[in-house]
């Protein structure tokens, strides 16, 4: 196997644009973006939702770019893994974040939890779960949320 890697002309430029950052190469790894995202692969990921195999469905849930209605559907899907993954997308809408705050699947609740951006109605709400291991979470991440400010 070759470990020989070709890059385009459009990650050469901006490779060549972050060597000439200074600031970027004191402080960070090089962070290469993607090509922007367009409506074929929205439309790519509509279809993918619809898979019936839940590891594809799962790897749309992971998406930065799902549309939210077919977040939707994800997050009220059958499989427990692609619920969890749809609780565990940071960018998944609040709405959502709520309604998964009432899965069925304790996995479900414990990763909405641990979400970063989970609403804070959402968090009391998981405060008082029938789960221990939930309630755990959320006192585990309240406890860490306040050593930050401490530290801050």
């Amino acid at each position: 196997m070759s470990c020989i890697r070709f890059n385009t002309p459009a990650q050469r430029a901006q490779l060549d644009a972050l060597k000439a950052d200074k600031k970027l190469n004191e402080t960070a790894v090089a962070k290469f973006l993607g090509p922007e995202f367009g409506e074929s692969k929205i439309n790519r990921l509509r279809s993918m939702a619809k898979d019936k195999n839940p590891k594809i469905r799962e790897s749309v849930a992971l998406s930065y770019h799902v549309p939210e209605e077919v977040m939707w559907a994800l997050a009220k899907d059958k499989n427990e893994g692609v619920r969890i993954c749809v609780a565990r997308n940071e960018t998944t809408p609040c709405d959502i974040l709520r309604h998964l705050a009432t899965d069925k699947s304790e996995q479900v609740r414990s990763w909405v939890a641990v979400n970063y951006f989970v609403p804070q109605d959402t968090m009391e709400l998981l405060a008082s779960d029938k789960s221990e291991s939930v309630r755990k979470l959320v006192a585990w991440k309240a406890d860490l949320a306040e050593k930050e400010l401490v530290s801050a």
